[in-house]
């Protein structure tokens, strides 16, 4: 949807304005559903020697821990378009901290799989984040908006690595507390602050510039809630969403799953761990699995920064030439990744990898907020789903005995590489392009008034 008021610049040290506040709010908001989302990774060889969990139910847990999160995301695309972000995030964040706790319960592979399961629903925050981004800034700053706040969001996956072995280590050698308590309380923690955040964002926030969905239906100053109906099938029509749909699958689905097997692939394959006890060796491993989650504090950034930077050169179409160059050097690097034995060989390609598969994402998201205004939430929930779709279908290669981990990467590798070809099928038309750049010239028109004005006030 059209709102105006949109911001034309970002100031990352204010909070005065609705604008700035969505934007720290929904990120901040993001990152820690993706600490709480794989909290339980880093410490997975834990769970495995407690439960005594087989390679299979790890794959199951892996695809488990994204699949459900496909069909919330589609879901909760919808939802915002018709009751708001404010309200969806803060419903989002204290429902899903419930699963994150609850998997302290868990003392068995089924429980812990559902529980798994339950806890990837708050990767839904993923869509609101990127709709309350999109309505808040004008188009001139859209897509560095929508890759900064996804990219800090993200970066939940790294310091969650960091953090979780940290604060384990912490329950066990500080407190006393054995290994199966410790990593019970690390995620009860987790699913705590996530409870909390969502009362800050209910209050902390409003859904557009021109205030609440809801005040503003009621005052006659936007459409009912009911003119949104049929923007999903509407969404479902354009062949360009599902062309995005599998090209975040490529990006995002990667990322998902590295963030779901890192710890434990550099534990299993490389010799460096070997003669490390449980805690040292979960340590060790959450500290380099990390450094890929990490490169989200500005490489998703990039992608935005750029896309904007060739939308305002080269209009729609070079926002998806820039997609195209950084996904085919994305399948290039995880296929050098899959091919390091050695650990000093090993973490610069993961870095250079995760540079690639993070500009992918935010590149995509400089795209999607010009698909269709109208369907704005569905169509960045259906895209948004296609990362976890990538995740699920990539998490069948981790949990197939006959495939080392090793070659699983090199086959993901070689389909990246591949998919970033479906580029080219997502176009737009002289219409969409003229306006495009006419509301990026007017923008950029507002910016330099406010700059000029900003001395006098």
């Amino acid at each position: 949807m059209e709102t105006p008021q949109k911001a034309t610049r970002i100031n990352l040290f204010s909070i005065a304005s609705p604008q700035m506040r969505a934007f720290h709010m929904s990120w901040f908001a993001f990152f820690l559903c993706f600490f709480a989302w794989f909290g339980i990774a880093p410490l997975m060889k834990v769970v495995r020697e407690e439960m005594s969990l087989t390679r299979e139910q790890i794959g199951w847990c892996i695809i488990g821990s994204v699949s459900i999160t496909v069909f919330a995301r589609l879901f909760i695309g919808w939802l915002c378009d018709r009751i708001g972000p404010r309200l969806a995030y803060t419903g989002l964040l204290l429902l899903g901290s419930i699963p994150v706790m609850g998997i302290g319960l868990a003392h068995d592979f089924t429980t812990f799989l559902l529980f798994r399961v339950a806890i990837g629903a708050i990767g839904a925050s993923f869509v609101i984040t990127q709709y309350h981004t999109s309505v808040m800034f004008a188009p001139n700053c859209v897509g560095t908006a929508n890759a900064t706040s996804a990219g800090w969001g993200n970066l939940g996956g790294g310091v969650t690595q960091l953090v979780m072995p940290l604060v384990f280590t912490g329950f066990v050698t500080l407190l006393g507390f054995s290994e199966a308590f410790g990593w019970r309380a690390s995620m009860f923690l987790a699913g705590l602050l996530c409870a909390l955040t969502g009362v800050a964002y209910y209050f902390f926030t409003q859904d557009s510039p021109a205030g609440n969905y809801g005040e503003l239906r009621a005052a006659g100053k936007m459409p009912a809630s009911k003119s949104v109906n049929g923007t999903f099938l509407e969404a479902c029509r354009d062949y360009r969403v599902w062309s995005l749909f599998v090209i975040y699958g490529a990006c995002f689905g990667i990322e998902l799953t590295i963030n779901n097997v890192a710890a434990l692939y550099f534990v299993d394959y490389f010799a460096y761990f070997q003669s490390m006890d449980t805690v040292q060796a979960v340590g060790a491993a959450g500290l380099i699995a990390s450094l890929f989650g990490l490169m989200n504090i500005f490489a998703r950034t990039l992608g935005g920064i750029f896309g904007d930077a060739f939308g305002e050169r080269w209009g729609l179409a070079g926002r998806v030439k820039l997609l195209f160059i950084v996904l085919f050097c994305e399948g290039l690097a995880l296929m050098l990744f899959s091919r390091m034995s050695i650990l000093t060989l090993a973490i610069p390609s993961l870095i250079l990898f995760s540079l690639f598969v993070q500009m992918s994402e935010g590149a995509t998201y400089s795209v999607v907020p010009f698909i269709n205004k109208r369907a704005l939430g569905s169509v960045s929930g259906i895209v948004g789903a296609g990362g976890n779709a990538g995740a699920v279908a990539a998490g069948f290669l981790f949990k197939a005995q006959a495939i080392t981990w090793p070659t699983a990467l090199l086959i993901l590798g070689a389909i990246v590489t591949c998919v970033s070809f479906l580029t080219f099928t997502v176009r737009f038309s002289e219409e969409a392009e003229r306006e495009a750049r006419e509301a990026t010239e007017a923008a950029l028109a507002d910016r330099r008034r406010t700059v000029e004005l900003a001395p006098a006030t």
